[in-house]
């Protein structure tokens, strides 16, 4: 080709996990890309093609009569996962798709953004040759329509058509649930049987999922979901988002439970939590709540911080000028996002118009006036903590010429739906922007050249996606990282601290399941989150999950009864295990009756206790099991942090079989044997609690006999118990689902 992008050969099935066929890389997609990153390297070219063949492998084979496949791919935010399932769109129609369905956006505005942007990378207005897709925004159910579509996936059956001749039916539709219901009663009159479909549903998190499951009833727009897939035999039901933990932790028995996972790694330049957050933060600053208007702290004029983010904003946009206007130099914009009330957007909008008009007015002033030379002074402050992150910055006298400039080039608007809908941005219309709004530039919205983000607002109801959906701030701007700046509230702050290590904890974990080709619903959903942040809102979430963090604590089971092949497993972990390791009598208890002399090994590799005895050590209660995988996830994590991590492992009680009364249930009413008490008031023994090693992980092995009703039912019963310090304490959430028992 002369474009000059190597050609990919489809990766072998072996280094493919979990791949249901093998896509060819064709035309489409390499064309796509090189238009695409024609500036990026080759490698980068390659790597996006190489993801798009990833995914597009676990989907439905195209050569299949039927069959629904359900995929997540999770990206950062902003980071280009419309780039990722264009590719694999592209790549689709190279491979025999012959419909592709994207559900895009909750909103006009939204729907037209995602539209357009397919329109100009699919090239579809290009008129010269073939027409290779086929765009319909329109869905009325009639017969032009039909007639339209239905011949145009006819080409596809047609052997005297040459696959470079068919063209690809492509619909966006937004996701809403009339526009859905118009689109499911056209695709019911259409008749595509063997006809293979791709569904992308972009930001799949936001309104796709039941909001009614704890009621046993289905949300509209839900409904509408499921009645797209009924009407199509063959499709794969992709969704894209940045924010996963709504459909990790929906019943994996749900229809838009996802099968298998696909985490996308950001390109060159990308910028995102840990290069904010992480450190001693030099491109954050706090707003304080006394600078923040509420109703019980109104401020009758802009606060200092607002004014310093107005002015940093403006050097950064005559610096741009400065540099001259390019194609890296596009776009310089300022994000205000005080509060979801459309007064609040009025107030700020208002004050940001005052100080530019008066602003602009004292820069007119002659040079030795002392309103401008103030006002320089207050500049020339900014400046200098601007130059502490920006190389090369021009200096602050050629800045200052530029101010003027620099406001005649600046558009201020308000984006809030408060006419009815939310305006659109022309782009062209301006160098630089300040946008003043609330949920309307949350997700989905792209906010050109961003640099300044000024949100005096707390984290709302701290779940932990609406978070991070925020986060506009990130994305493609490492070119212009050092002129960027955060004014958060401190809670704010704190929540988008939490949830750095949050996403990446749970973008490791679904990395090993995408590396392991296993089925998404076998992962256990369990996920480094600080207590101040919930992972998502409830009402989508059939199974509670719950939270946890051993701290100088004990995990054991409550329930011991279990079926005969659980118990059966347990017992073949537990011997394995200790037979390969050198057990002795604590010396302590050499001297006790038997049910009270343990053995112990100390200096165990952990990960190779973790490897070979906790992980394989199968619990049935489900809150034993969300607090068993719980502890497994804090046991990780310090293994991460120190892989030669030692632990003490105690055999309680080997030459005495100890019982335990057990209810209905199964539960049990003690695990640990209490201590026992002498005349004198010390404790001849000081209970089964006390046999561990404080600062280290200690693991005990029991064996019971289950009784229940002074009837001893179930003998040799394995049980395990972890102690966990302080040192390796840890917030965690974990959920439990019944379809993953055993």
């Amino acid at each position: 080709m002369s474009n000059g992008l190597a050609v990919i050969t489809p990766l072998d099935p072996p280094h493919q996990a979990g791949a249901n066929w093998n896509p060819h890389i064709g035309e489409e997609a390499q064309e796509l890309v090189a238009r695409k990153l024609g500036h990026e390297s080759q490698d980068t070219r390659n790597a996006v093609l190489s993801s798009a063949v990833s995914i597009l492998s676990k989907s439905v084979d195209p050569q299949a009569e039927v069959g629904s496949e359900t995929g997540l791919v999770v990206g950062y935010v902003q980071s280009g996962k419309t780039l990722s399932f264009t590719t694999v769109m592209a790549l689709a129609r190279d491979n025999g798709f012959q419909l592709v369905i994207v559900v895009a956006g909750t909103s006009k505005l939204l729907l037209k953004q995602s539209t357009d942007r397919l329109r100009n990378d699919l090239q579809i207005d290009k008129i010269e040759g073939l027409l290779k897709w086929k765009l319909f925004t329109e869905l009325a159910d009639n017969e032009t329509n039909r007639r339209h579509i239905q011949q145009t996936l006819g080409e596809w059956s047609d052997p005297d058509v040459a696959q470079s001749e068919r063209a690809t039916v492509l619909i966006t539709v937004m996701k809403q649930h009339t526009w859905l219901r118009k689109l499911v009663g056209l695709l019911r009159h259409l008749d595509l049987t063997g006809v293979p479909t791709l569904i992308i549903d972009d930001e799949a998190d936001q309104a796709s999922l039941n909001t009614l499951v704890r009621q046993q009833r289905q949300s509209t727009t839900y409904q509408r979901l499921l009645g797209l897939r009924d009407a199509i035999p063959h499709h794969t039901f992709l969704q894209y988002t940045a924010t996963p933990q709504a459909p990790l932790l929906v019943n994996i028995i749900d229809t838009l439970s996802p099968s298998f996972v696909e985490v996308l790694e950001p390109g060159s330049g990308y910028v995102g939590g840990q290069a904010f957050f992480a450190g001693n933060m030099p491109l954050v600053r706090v707003i304080a709540p006394e600078d923040i208007s509420t109703d019980d702290n109104p401020l009758a004029d802009p606060s200092e911080p607002l004014r310093e983010a107005l002015r940093v904003f403006l050097l950064g946009v005559a610096a741009g000028l400065v540099e001259g206007r390019n194609a890296r130099n596009l776009q310089r914009s300022m994000l205000v996002h005080p509060s979801q009330r459309t007064d609040s957007h009025a107030e700020y909008w208002r004050w940001i118009g005052d100080m530019f008009d008066d602003w602009q007015r004292v820069l007119e002033l002659p040079d030795g006036d002392a309103d401008k030379q103030d006002l320089l002074e207050e500049f020339r402050l900014d400046y200098n903590g601007l130059a502490d992150t920006v190389d090369g910055m021009p200096p602050f006298d050629d800045l200052a010429r530029r101010l003027p400039r620099a406001f005649r080039n600046t558009k201020i608007e308000q984006v809030n739906a408060r006419s009815g809908k939310t305006p659109e941005i022309d782009w062209s219309q301006s160098y630089g922007w300040i946008l003043v709004g609330g949920q309307s530039m949350d997700r989905g919205f792209t906010v050109e050249g961003l640099t300044v983000t000024y949100m005096p607002r707390g984290p709302g109801m701290g779940n932990a996606d609406t978070v991070q959906q925020r986060g506009r701030f990130f994305g493609y701007k490492q070119r212009y990282l050092g002129y960027c700046r955060i004014y958060l509230e401190q809670d704010a702050l704190n929540a988008f601290e939490d949830y750095v290590a949050h996403e990446e904890d749970m973008r490791r974990q679904l990395q090993e399941v995408q590396r392991s080709g296993k089925s998404l619903s076998a992962w256990k959903r369990a996920f480094v989150l600080s207590p101040d942040l919930q992972a998502c809102r409830r009402n989508v979430i059939d199974y509670d999950y719950v939270r946890g963090n051993y701290s100088d604590q004990w995990f054991y089971p409550a329930i011991a009864e279990a079926p005969l092949e659980v118990l059966e497993a347990n017992r073949a972990t537990t011997a394995q295990f200790l037979a390969g390791i050198a057990l002795e009598v604590e010396p302590a208890l050499a001297n006790r009756e038997p049910a009270q002399r343990h053995k112990v090994c100390r200096g165990l590799s952990l990960a190779q206790v973790v490897s070979d005895l906790i992980v394989p050590f199968r619990v049935t209660g489900a809150a034993d099991s969300r607090n068993l995988v719980g502890a497994m996830l804090q046991l990780s994590k310090a293994l991460e942090e120190n892989g030669d991590e030692r632990c003490t492992v105690f055999q309680v009680s080997p030459e005495f079989a100890r019982s335990r009364a057990m209810d209905a249930n199964g539960r049990i009413n003690e695990l640990f044997q209490g201590a026992t008490r002498l005349a004198s008031g010390g404790y001849s023994y000081p209970g089964d609690a006390a046999f561990r090693d404080d600062d280290t992980v200690t693991i005990q092995l029991h064996t019971l006999q289950l009784r229940r009703n002074d009837t001893i039912e179930i003998e040799n019963v394995p049980v395990i118990a972890i102690w966990i310090s302080r040192r390796l304490e840890l917030d965690w959430v974990s959920q439990h689902q019944q379809a993953q028992d055993d």
